[in-house]
């Protein structure tokens, strides 16, 4: 008898699954579930972009692109960070297309980290950061952020938590699962310690076009001095509804760019062709759909974030993504107690908070980015969920 349990590699056997899988899972095998669980927008890839990569096939473009992505859509990249955060890349070094974004910040973490070293992570926050660092043998560090700073990375707390050891801090904003988003004059004070520290940044701004109000999106890379420090993650899934398309990309300095590309290169060798044609589509054309997916998406925002105070649940207001993590402390039940109990006797799939960190613990995380119809209906079983409690808080 083979000995699996010998042959693996012990980092990656000690990785816990990922707790919003675990929800979306059970809920699958359920009827009549209402699933607010996992962040994929309910709309359709734009018929604009999908015809261009229908027509890539007909026309037999199913060759491999170039290892970085074809130049074209790099080039694409460049004039779409140019438009909407005021950033210059050149294409030819500066650019390499992953497949998806989450390849892109295990590139990135991969490429920087050296056993030992520690990366700096803000939670509650998407759950891949920590599993990567380890499988890069660097060291985790995690940085906690409260709704009372509305889930914001104050400088304070960066300070803290800086070592000799320190080497890379990851920004998550527009956050996943807050909702939080950095303004400038927070990203400012941050950049301070950065450069004080001499630390280099990793900022995923995958929700980056899906900020609300009159608050524009403001990469950390524009900050003064901060470019050359950071590595920006971005990609199609979210703001273009393109989630299986699976199409990403980072931007950075092109010395770290160029070690990106050597691991992209030898695990990947190049994102898909087809995803590629159309994502060239959405960047030149897809401006209107981001704006018209965002307005919808804000509906929703104002619709969720009200029913979740109106029935007592304490709710954050999102200025960016598109999820709520509203406190379910006064129910005096745990994240997971909570969402099982919901799932199982209103069929309602939501994700515990501390799926994103020990400290989203007392939360829960839900996404809007399902129809209005969804919403208003998974609204009415939680409100039911909570007035049948044992013990009911508003009897």
């Amino acid at each position: 008898m083979i000995d699996y349990e010998r042959m693996l590699n012990s980092e990656v056997k000690n990785m816990k699954p990922s707790g919003i899988r675990r929800f979306f899972d059970i809920a699958s095998e359920m009827d009549h579930v209402i699933s607010l669980s996992i962040g994929e927008p309910d709309f359709t890839t734009p018929w604009h972009v999908r015809e261009e990569g229908i027509r890539s096939l007909e026309d037999g473009k199913t060759w491999y692109s170039p290892n970085r992505g074809f130049l074209e859509l790099r080039e694409e990249i460049c004039r779409f960070l140019k438009r909407h955060c005021h950033l210059d890349y050149e294409p030819k070094t500066d650019i390499v297309v992953t497949v998806g974004g989450s390849e892109a910040i295990d590139l990135t973490i991969r490429s920087l980290i050296e056993p030992g070293e520690e990366v700096l992570i803000p939670e509650p926050s998407f759950v891949c950061y920590k599993p990567l660092t380890i499988a890069s043998r660097g060291v985790p560090v995690v940085l906690e952020t409260k709704q009372e700073d509305q889930f914001r990375l104050t400088a304070e707390e960066l300070k803290s938590k800086i070592t000799p050891k320190t080497k890379l801090l990851i920004l998550p904003y527009p956050n996943n699962p807050t909702g939080a988003v950095m303004r400038r004059e927070n990203l400012e004070a941050v950049a301070e310690v950065v450069e004080e520290h001499n630390l280099f940044v990793l900022s995923d701004e995958i929700y980056g076009e899906l900020t609300y109000g009159d608050y524009r999106h403001v990469s950390f890379a524009e900050i003064g001095g901060m470019k050359e420090r950071t590595v920006l993650v971005n990609g199609f899934s979210k703001a273009f509804a393109m989630t299986g398309w699976r199409l990403g990309y980072a931007a950075g300095p092109k010395e770290i760019i160029r070690q990106m590309t050597k691991l992209h290169q030898f695990g990947i060798m190049s994102a898909p062709t087809t995803a590629q044609y159309a994502a060239i589509e959405a960047l030149k054309n897809g401006d209107g759909d981001i704006i018209s997916m965002r307005d919808q998406y804000d509906l929703r925002r104002r619709l969720i974030v009200d029913g979740f105070n109106e029935m007592g649940l304490s709710c954050f207001e999102p200025e960016g993504a598109f999820y709520v993590f509203p406190c379910i402390k006064s129910t005096g039940l745990s994240s997971e107690e909570f969402c099982e109990k919901l799932l199982y006797s209103e069929k309602v799939a939501v994700v515990p908070g501390n799926a994103f960190g020990d400290c989203g613990e007392g939360y829960i995380r839900v996404s809007y980015s399902y129809s209005i119809r969804h919403i208003t209906e998974a609204l009415s079983r939680i409100e039911h969920f909570l007035r049948t409690m044992p013990g009911d808080r508003n009897a």
